[in-house]
């Protein structure tokens, strides 16, 4: 795979953390994501997959090796070159929804289009888009308090999509969910995968791993392929 065709790039990535004694949470990690790739990174408690998403989603830096995004080298990239980045390029969804309460579902949607560049006059049509395209087109209004767990996580997706950013990190996105709302999100992932949208879903849950392209272990910091 070329890096024209790679949306991820990590080559001999370590990150380690000082001790005593020092711990390396990630050991030598080699990953390559195409674009429209949908992977799947899995691992137990402590295995590592934290550390992964903050490298992958550039809220920490490798200790040693490269990391490029979307083509771009980040390791000479100063703060704010890499939120900028970042920005353009990342959507993140969290088990934890990450809503602002007193914000309407609207609201909270265009607040992600704010520091990614899309234009002023594109904001307010690109939210509305992302939210008929999750089914909450009817919800624009409504505070995120007012919503059930699985409502909550698709307008987490659409604040993710609406800035039309190359790849998606979701950590642990059905977590608080039950099985057939899991299901449901899910189903989501997949539609925005098959129109071409990366996908990269971090998750302990083997069924929700199952469903994705691609499976890549990570164990005691390093990672192999499923």
């Amino acid at each position: 795979m070329s890096e024209t065709d790679s949306v991820i790039e990590l080559t001999n990535v370590t990150r380690s953390f000082p001790g005593p004694p020092e711990v390396q949470a990630l050991k030598s990690v080699n990953i390559s994501i195409g674009r429209g790739d949908y992977v799947s990174i899995v691992g137990p408690s402590g295995s590592g997959k934290s550390t992964l998403l903050n490298v992958l989603g550039l809220l920490d830096r490798p200790s040693v090796g490269e990391y490029r995004l979307d083509g771009v080298s980040t390791a000479s990239l100063d703060d704010d070159a890499r939120a900028a980045l970042r920005a353009r390029t990342i959507g993140f969804v969290f088990q934890a929804f990450h809503l602002l309460p007193r914000r309407t579902v609207l609201d909270n949607v265009l607040l992600s289009t704010l520091y990614s560049g899309v234009p002023r006059a594109e904001r307010m049509p690109r939210a509305r888009e992302a939210l008929d395209r999750v089914g909450l087109g009817h919800r624009l209004g409504f505070l995120p308090t007012t919503l059930s767990g699985g409502e909550r996580q698709r307008v987490a997706v659409a604040r993710a999509v609406t800035a039309s950013p190359h790849v998606i990190l979701a950590d642990e996105p059905t977590g608080n969910l039950d099985a057939t709302t899991s299901s449901e999100v899910m189903d989501l992932f997949e539609e925005l995968n098959r129109d071409g949208l990366t996908l990269v879903v971090i998750t302990h849950d083997p069924v929700v791993a199952g469903r994705a392209g691609r499976s890549i272990r990570i164990d005691d910091g390093r990672v192999s392929e499923l």
